[in-house]
């Protein structure tokens, strides 16, 4: 095994992510770049699991009328579709992969059992954590703090837009700072919004590092496991 930093990781995708420049639904060539670098830091030996979100497919009440459980709920859905299409594109390029769900879905996935989950990751295979916590007004954020803490991941990788954690949006502010490194309680005291604050909170309490850093770029996820200097590291 390569010389890495990180030998087992919790990856968090937006859905937005999978979408590329289409901006909705699952663009195959951006998830195909994202699952060539998965199946590479996998040939290197790190154990990967993954949460997805469900943003390319659902955005909430977002313009709609509608109660926030049912709402909260249909998200859970568009995270299996994601799910799904991440674990055909693993499976594409011999990654071995399985897809769990918080909410059981038998016909087209494992629910979600922790001991399961690691007997998958000890054997090599990515697990995919469909189906948020599945709870409604939980985000997926939070999800991916708990199915860290739950498989003892080393760090939590947060794939965004942008390339760290910065003082301010970036996009809004041309003086914001990046910060190389940060706290969990300056996170939360300067109200950073790098995850909700529930999860924010869960990854402090169990002293799991989160590292941000710009998803556009996919090499940046061997990068991060190697221990190279990429995003902002939270801790």
């Amino acid at each position: 095994m390569e010389n890495l930093k990180y030998k087992r990781v919790l990856l968090k995708l937006s859905g937005e992510v999978l979408a590329g420049e289409k901006k909705h639904g699952v663009d195959a060539e951006t998830v195909g770049k994202l699952c060539d670098k998965i199946k590479e830091i996998v040939d290197l030996g790190v154990q990967v699991g993954i949460v997805v979100g469900g943003g390319n497919f659902w955005r909430g009440r977002n313009g709609h009328q509608m109660e926030r459980t049912t709402a909260d709920y249909m998200g859970v859905l568009a995270t299996a579709m994601n799910g799904l299409a991440l674990q055909d594109a693993l499976e594409a390029r011999g990654v071995y992969s399985r897809v769990q769900t918080a909410i059981e879905m038998r016909e087209i996935a494992e629910p979600f059992i922790q001991r399961k989950a690691m007997k998958h990751l000890g054997r090599g295979r990515v697990v995919i954590f469909a189906g948020g916590t599945g709870h409604p007004f939980f985000t997926t954020d939070t999800a991916a703090a708990l199915r860290a803490a739950e498989i003892g991941a080393d760090v939590l990788l947060l794939g965004k837009s942008i390339d760290g954690v910065y003082s301010a949006d970036p996009k809004l502010d041309p003086t914001a700072v990046k910060y190389d490194e940060i706290t969990y309680i300056d996170v939360l005291q300067k109200d950073l919004k790098v995850m909700d604050s529930t999860a924010t909170a869960m990854c402090r309490d169990n002293n799991i590092p989160l590292l941000v850093f710009g998803i556009a770029d996919p090499e940046n996820i061997v990068r991060a496991v190697k221990g190279e200097k990429v995003g902002t590291v939270v801790k």
